[in-house]
């Protein structure tokens, strides 16, 4: 008598196959999209945002003043009111908080040369992969000599400007 024998399920060379034809279509899948260079680019929208919405507090303010806020040696906003604002604090009417740089190690820089005209300074994190950054992501030419946007070895190589001026 002879037995018929169902075999049900899949031989351990079928599994190692499929675990292998997945295993390189998720590595193709990651290669493509990157995640690091995502998040990278993320926080580069988010300081470009953070600027833009601190020029839109100088431009009303300068209505209001007709001149723009000095900065202090720290190059944070200096009100005429409220006296040096830190960078993450309130500024009264114009601002609620003003953003502050979340990249460690990095922060932001106001100048303000001489009332009427002010740059606004930060660093991308994608340098020169980013088209917007100054100089092909090297230093933007008008920051104070001296002035980085971090420890030494982070550049302010992104700025935007009073809209008579370029950064």
């Amino acid at each position: 008598m002879i037995k018929k024998v169902n075999n049900i399920g899949f031989t351990l060379i079928e599994l190692i196959v499929v675990i292998t034809i997945i295993s390189v279509m998720a590595a193709g899948v990651l290669a493509v999209l990157n995640p690091f260079e995502q998040f990278k680019k993320s926080a580069d929208a988010k300081t470009k945002s953070d600027l833009g919405q601190v020029q839109k507090a100088l431009e009303i303010y300068y209505e209001d003043k007709q001149s723009y806020p000095a900065n202090s040696a720290g190059y944070n906003i200096v009100d005429a009111k409220l006296g040096t604002i830190a960078w993450g604090s309130s500024w009264g009417t114009y601002m609620s908080i003003i953003p502050r740089d979340s990249t460690a190690g990095h922060k932001y820089i106001y100048f303000s040369p001489d009332g009427q005209t002010y740059y606004l300074y930060a660093n991308l994190i994608r340098g020169s992969k980013d088209p917007q950054v100054c100089n092909s992501g090297n230093k933007c030419t008008n920051v104070p000599s001296g002035v980085n946007c971090g420890n030494a070895s982070i550049i302010c190589n992104f700025g935007v400007s009073s809209p008579n001026k370029s950064p």
